[in-house]
């Protein structure tokens, strides 16, 4: 404890945030400062990257980021004497999981990159701060932050936060080529931090270095893409010719942004709220050709997120006519598909088309109404109309479902010994 006490009393008043101290509110981090600040004199932890970018500017934390200048074999070390418990399965690059409470916290040694490819990085562990800051993409992705809200911010990140500026850390041209990834970040963080223009030195790199993109693997992109489009500052690509141009470029699938173009639309925005990438991808890549095919063959999604796009794409691939969203129609689909696909249906003409039509009294209906149940069954023909288990019983069983759902869902006894005996 005797460490713990020292940092307390070797505070700098002047470099305090105090936003970091909203961080212990949600998370409960303090078990392990503690354990690593009592391991030795000299060890240390801190917060860094995006949950104190984010504290910063009183943004959602998502998830927290911690350093140590502890090797990973003393983090492990440190973790098991504690009685914390930990997952190994990113030890190879240096970070351990610590799991607290049901919460989980990445902590990642200080290092210091010796060869990076553009993809990968060969690193040597440090337990130098700063070499581990220079090693970072941009300056505010390099404040970190102790328990007491005392940050360390070697590049003045918090001040280019605080006013909109997005800077690399060192050359562009040479951090992107040691993860052409940051093409992407870039973009991402200057749609939703950046009050200026774009620096000429940066979109010269970006462009000069969009071929590395390929060596970033489809899982990597598709992540980041979902960072992108779910983020709140996504809309304002309509205004960016920059952004826009790079993220077509790196998915030339992405055809659709018209809908973002016309308006800011309050649907897109609750949909993005709802953290529901697949809708949005699905809006932002079905159009009248192949495009969506091409997308799902080149990155992989799970069955089920392939399957809510191929559905939309076969629905969407023609224009509808307006009777396709009638009532009628709707509960068809909604016996035949469920709920879900339905809703999918609805959200998506909708927030592709505004506000043409009223489509939230028709989600409110079928978020609640309850699905038709078809009131005949094979036993039923077989007890009452002496028919077999035979491919007849089925296709009689299919004529009859056919005609109660064009008939409103209705069937009456008369009808159902006409179809029988036809």
């Amino acid at each position: 404890m005797l460490n713990n006490l020292l940092n307390i009393f070797s505070r700098n008043k002047k470099n305090t945030s105090n936003q970091i101290l909203n961080i212990q509110n949600t998370y409960p981090s303090e078990q392990l400062f503690l354990a690593v600040n009592d391991y030795s004199k000299n060890s240390e932890i801190r917060y860094v990257g995006g949950c104190v970018r984010k504290s910063i500017l009183n943004e959602k934390i998502d998830d927290v980021d911690l350093s140590t200048n502890l090797d990973p074999i003393q983090l492990e070390d440190c973790l098991k004497k504690n009685n914390i418990k930990y997952l190994t399965t990113g030890k190879k690059f240096g970070t351990l999981t610590a799991l607290v409470n049901d919460f989980k916290f990445e902590i990642t040694s200080l290092r210091k990159d010796i060869i990076t490819d553009g993809r990968h990085a060969k690193v040597e562990y440090t337990n130098n701060w700063k070499e581990d800051a220079e090693r970072r993409d941009f300056t505010f992705n390099s404040i970190y932050a102790n328990i007491n809200g005392e940050i360390f911010d070697p590049f003045n990140g918090k001040n280019h936060l605080k006013s909109g500026k997005i800077f690399f850390i060192g050359d562009p041209d040479k951090r992107i080529k040691e993860d052409y990834l940051r093409i992407l970040r870039y973009i991402r963080f200057f749609l939703n931090y950046s009050n200026h223009p774009h620096d000429k030195n940066v979109t010269k790199a970006i462009k000069q270095n969009i071929e590395g993109i390929k060596k970033i693997s489809k899982e990597r992109l598709l992540d980041e893409l979902r960072k992108i489009v779910l983020s709140s500052g996504f809309l304002k690509i309509k205004s960016d010719k920059f952004c826009l141009e790079i993220i077509q470029l790196i998915f030339p699938q992405i055809s659709n942004l018209e809908f973002i173009k016309k308006n800011s639309n309050e649907d897109f925005v609750k949909l993005q709220k709802s953290k529901d990438f697949i809708l949005i991808l699905s809006l932002l890549i079905i159009d009248l050709t192949d495009n969506t095919e091409y997308f799902l063959h080149k990155f992989n999604l799970s069955n089920e997120d392939k399957n809510r796009i191929i559905f939309l794409n076969n629905v969407f691939k023609n224009k509808l006519k307006s009777k396709y969203f009638s009532t009628q129609n709707l509960m068809k689909i909604l016996y035949t598909y469920g709920r879900e696909r339905l809703l999918d249906i609805i959200r998506y003409q909708s927030i592709k088309y505004g506000k043409k039509e009223n489509f939230k009294q028709k989600i409110d209906f079928f978020e609640k109404v309850e699905i038709p149940k078809f009131p005949l069954n094979a036993n039923l023909l077989i007890d009452n109309y002496n028919f077999k288990k035979d491919k007849i019983l089925g296709n009689k069983i299919k004529e009859l479902e056919n005609f109660w759902l064009n008939n409103n869902f209705k069937i009456s006894k008369e009808e159902v010994l006409k179809i029988v005996k036809n």
